[in-house]
């Protein structure tokens, strides 16, 4: 059977582009992918580093605002940061869907997380961002160009972005 060679995240929707019989495919470090999954390496090696980034982007995914977007937004969002040539090196966006945060209202929710260990700008550090299911292509890609090039969100973007938090006793 003939093999066809494609990345692991081209069309990767949420688990369902697995790797099929015959075909062989490579995750984002390069790794050969196991049959059956979307980007699970076929040679484990215990002590190779994870891949670096500069910001890691938390999209809630689960029940209420996973249903808020109309497609699979992290998804899409990786597509974006690869056109953008953000999925690798220094300025590595990386997206992980995750649960419930318990900030419905302010569905689809999106954690900014900067990796201050590195090259991560601390002002940006544990920011939240509201309704970003109704966020446009331009507007991540905006988000995206902010976030690689260190300018601080608070004073780039609208206050209506952001979540605000208060302490309750």
């Amino acid at each position: 059977m003939a093999s066809s060679l494609t990345n692991s995240h081209a069309s990767s929707t949420y688990g369902s582009n697995p790797v099929k019989k015959g075909e062989v495919r490579f995750n984002e470090m390069g790794s050969e992918v196991v049959e059956g999954y979307t980007c699970k390496p076929k040679d484990y090696d215990p002590n190779r580093p994870i891949m670096h980034y500069k910001t890691l982007l938390l999209l809630c995914d689960d029940e209420r605002c996973g249903k808020a977007g109309k497609d699979d937004r992290a998804s899409h969002l990786r597509e974006i940061l690869k056109e953008m040539g953000l999925n690798k090196g220094q300025n590595r966006i990386k997206i992980s869907r995750t649960g419930c945060y318990g900030a419905c209202r302010f569905r689809q929710v999106c954690q900014v997380t900067e990796n201050t260990q590195a090259n991560g700008n601390p002002k940006n550090n544990a920011l939240w961002l509201r309704h970003t299911h109704n966020f446009s292509d331009e507007q991540w890609r905006e988000l995206f160009r902010l976030l690689s090039e260190d300018k601080p969100l608070l004073e780039a973007l609208d206050a209506e972005y952001f979540i605000p938090m208060k302490v309750y006793n």
